[in-house]
C-alpha cells in the first residue's frame, strides 16, 4: 500500500463512516480501483476506525467530559447531584451499547465475510435508503434528548448496520428520528453512540494485527491513514450536524441508490 492509497482510504473512511453514505461500499470501490488486496483492507480499516473515533471524542470533548463526571458520580451513588439530562444519556449511551456489542462479538466472522460480498452490500444500500424515506416520512422530531428506552432501540438499529452498506450513522440517525428526536439530536447520540463500538472494534482488529510478523505490517502507511482520518472526520462532523439543523436525510437516499448501482456494475462487469 501506497503513502496515497492510505491518505485516500483515510479520507473516504473519515467521510463516510459519519455521513449517513455508507463506507463499506465507498471502500469496497476504492480498493477496486486501487487494486488493494481485500484481506489486508480490512486489517487498515482498524486503524482508519481509531482515527474516527478520536475525532469524535475530540470534537465533542466538553459532552464527553460531562458525562464521565455524571457517571462517576452514578457510580458512587451521588446521583443526586446529576443533572437528570446527563443521567438519562449516560445510561441510554450504556444500554445502546449493549446490542451491537453483543451482535458484533458473535458474528465477527460472519460480519468480515459479508464485507467481501459487493453485491450484498449494494443491496444494503438501497435497504439503508428505504429506512431513511421511512424516517424522514413519519418521523415527529419533536425531543432534544434520548431517553434510556430510545438509547436501548437506537442501538438496536445500530446494530442493524453490523450488516454492511446499511451505515452505522444512517441507522442510528434514522432510528432516533423514528423515536421522535430532531435530527441534530439523533446525529449527535448516534456519534456518541459509535465511541465504544468502533472504538473496541477498531482496538481488538489492531491487537489481532499486531500479533502479525513485523513483515506483514508497513506502519508509515497505516500512521498516515489514522491521521487523515482524524481530521476529515472532523471536518464531516461538524458539517453534518449543521447541515441536519436544516434539512433532511434525502439528499443521501439518492446517492445511495447510485452508489448501489455503481458497485453492482464494477461488480457484474469484472
Amino acid at each position: 500500500m501506497t503513502p496515497i492509497d492510505a491518505i485516500l482510504l483515510g479520507a473516504v473512511q473519515g467521510a463516510t463512516e459519519f455521513l449517513p453514505v455508507s463506507s463499506s461500499g465507498h471502500l469496497i470501490l476504492l480498493r477496486d480501483i486501487l487494486g488493494i488486496n481485500t484481506a489486508s483492507g480490512l486489517a487498515f480499516d482498524a486503524v482508519l476506525q481509531l482515527g474516527t473515533v478520536l475525532a469524535v471524542i475530540v470534537f465533542f470533548r466538553r459532552d464527553i467530559g460531562r458525562l464521565i463526571v455524571a457517571a462517576v458520580r452514578l457510580v458512587t451513588r451521588r446521583g443526586a447531584a446529576v443533572p437528570t439530562a446527563d443521567r438519562n444519556m449516560v445510561l441510554a449511551l450504556i444500554v445502546g451499547t449493549i446490542p451491537a456489542v453483543i451482535l458484533g462479538l458473535t458474528l465477527e466472522k460472519t460480519m468480515e465475510t459479508l464485507f467481501r460480498d459487493a453485491l450484498l452490500v449494494a443491496g444494503a444500500l438501497v435497504a439503508g435508503s428505504a429506512l431513511f424515506v421511512v424516517a424522514e416520512r413519519y418521523a415527529s422530531r419533536r425531543d432534544e434528548a434520548p431517553t434510556v428506552g430510545r438509547g436501548w432501540w437506537i442501538g438496536m438499529f445500530q446494530a442493524l448496520a453490523l450488516v454492511p452498506g446499511i451505515s452505522r450513522s444512517g441507522a442510528t440517525i434514522s432510528g432516533g428520528l423514528l423515536l421522535g428526536l430532531t435530527r441534530e439530536a439523533a446525529a449527535r447520540f448516534a456519534f456518541l453512540l459509535s465511541i465504544p463500538v468502533i472504538g473496541g472494534s477498531g482496538a481488538k482488529k489492531l491487537l489481532d494485527i499486531a500479533t502479525e510478523t513485523p513483515s506483514d505490517i508497513t506502519w508509515f502507511p497505516l500512521a498516515l491513514g489514522f491521521v487523515t482520518a482524524f481530521g476529515v472526520g472532523l471536518v464531516v462532523i461538524r458539517w453534518l450536524l449543521n447541515y441536519l439543523k436544516r434539512k433532511s436525510l434525502m439528499v443521501f437516499v439518492w446517492y445511495r441508490i447510485g452508489l448501489a448501482a455503481l458497485v453492482a456494475l464494477v461488480v457484474l462487469t469484472r
